[in-house]
């Protein structure tokens, strides 16, 4: 099983660190033959907007929704972004693979980024998850087929849509490997 990182922009050696720590064999997607290559992938967080722009340079916006039709992808963060049907403040583009309204960086500017501790997730182990938010965006609608894992301020921050997963935080910066083992069980 490889997995790939989608590596055009954003903390994509941090979601590979982690991904390796939870077994998996990773490889850096820049191509659509890296994109051919791989069993699932992840979309790191970043700045969605710049991420588009570069899935345009490299002819990579279309192999990425054909991919999303078939395969797993987890998108974190931007990467949640890019995935959602619906894209608030402003609207713009996205892969429109998962029913999903999000508002990007709603949570406040850089200076408003934290590291809080979510109880009550779906995951197992440990009742206690940390998330790190970075500019974080909200997601504002859960549609058919999203169970929510974790909320954060009533508002939902990890979602799995079955094949897809999504999350508003960055789970490459904790130690815990959870979500990362999460999303891999979907490729077993």
């Amino acid at each position: 099983m490889l997995i790939g990182v989608l590596a055009l922009q954003g903390d994509f050696e941090a979601h590979g660190a982690a991904l390796r720590r939870a077994g998996a064999e990773v490889l850096e997607v820049r191509t659509k033959a890296d994109l051919a290559r791989v069993d699932g992938l992840v979309i790191p967080g970043g700045e969605s907007t710049t991420m588009l722009k570069l899935m345009g340079y490299y002819d990579l916006f279309e192999p990425l929704r054909e991919f999303g039709a078939s395969k797993p992808i987890f998108g974190t963060c931007a990467g949640a972004i890019l995935l959602a049907s619906e894209v608030m403040n402003p609207a713009q583009a996205s892969l429109n693979l998962i029913d999903l309204a999000i508002e990007r960086n709603a949570y406040g500017r850089q200076l408003d980024s934290r590291v809080v501790k979510l109880s009550g997730h779906g995951l197992e182990g440990d009742p206690e998850l940390e998330a790190v938010f970075i500019r974080a965006p909200i997601i504002r609608r859960v549609g058919e087929g999203g169970k929510i894992l974790a909320t954060y301020q009533d508002d939902p921050v990890l979602v799995d849509y079955g094949r897809h997963m999504v999350a508003t935080f960055h789970p490459e910066l904790s130690n815990d490997l959870r979500i990362h083992s999460h999303f891999l069980a979907k490729l077993g």
